[in-house]
């Protein structure tokens, strides 16, 4: 029985990249234009959401979200996230579509083939090995948001190797900008990308992909200074605690 589960993982892993491929290649002619400006980039997320929605669906993945509290249409936010899969961009991309974001990724991302030159293209990159590109993650995140945008940071930065934490210190990143910007911080659960599609092999499958977008948390009046590691702190437990709740 083993072997037929390992034989479907494994044409079920390659169809993912082949899904990959076939999904952006045909759009590289209008990706090349629609990518040209900034000020192109709302119409270009829009291509985004539908893709997100797309790989997730031929993937046999269907995402489920409860939302805590209503996110206000064209309100610039920072969605901050649990890091656990490779399908963790599409399911952002595919939950909202009224709140256009860029993400802050790491350089790493743009080595992938023609997706990698997409997203160097039209989000904000960081080399974490390197100060200065650090620093004008803050200057490109200003221009976004001065443009009415949201910003997506998983702040643990990286994904766990040990795919037994729940959830691995965060970097300042997020939230130095949220407060520096004054913008409501999105803390967000993805209870089932883990099981559901990690870095294993021969592991996971189709199936519902559970979400919990919480309460925007406000920054008004925090000092970056003097409040940016207690909200650290606050954000890091509320996701902690729901995320162990929740783990099945």
């Amino acid at each position: 029985m083993k072997i037929f589960k390992n034989i479907f993982n494994l044409i079920w892993r390659v169809w993912f990249y082949i899904l990959m491929i076939i999904t952006i290649v045909p759009l590289v002619p209008v990706l090349l234009v629609i990518t040209a400006k900034e000020s192109y980039f709302p119409a270009f997320y829009k291509i985004l959401h539908i893709w997100g929605k797309t790989m997730l669906f031929l993937m046999g993945f269907k995402a489920k979200v409860e939302m805590a509290e209503t996110i206000i249409h064209h309100k610039s936010y920072m969605f901050s996230a649990n890091h656990t899969s490779m399908i963790d961009i599409m399911l952002m991309l595919a939950i909202f579509k009224e709140n256009p974001f860029v993400f802050v990724g790491k350089v790493e991302l743009t080595k992938i083939p023609i997706f990698g030159f997409f997203y160097k293209r039209t989000m904000i990159i960081v080399d974490r090995q390197n100060p200065e590109s650090r620093r004008q993650v803050f200057e490109h995140a200003k221009r976004r948001l001065e443009k009415g945008l949201s910003v997506c940071i998983f702040p643990e930065g990286l994904v766990p190797s040990d795919e037994s934490i729940v959830l691995t210190d965060f970097k300042n990143g997020a939230f130095v900008l949220a407060i520096e910007h004054q913008i409501p911080i999105v803390p967000i659960s993805f209870y089932d990308c883990k099981k559901r599609f990690s870095y294993t092999f021969f592991s996971g499958g189709p199936g519902t992909l559970r979400v919990k977008i919480h309460t925007p948390i406000s920054t008004k009046g925090l000092d970056v200074q003097k409040d940016k590691n207690t909200l650290k702190k606050e954000i890091f437990q509320l996701l902690y605690d729901d995320l162990a709740k929740n783990h099945n």
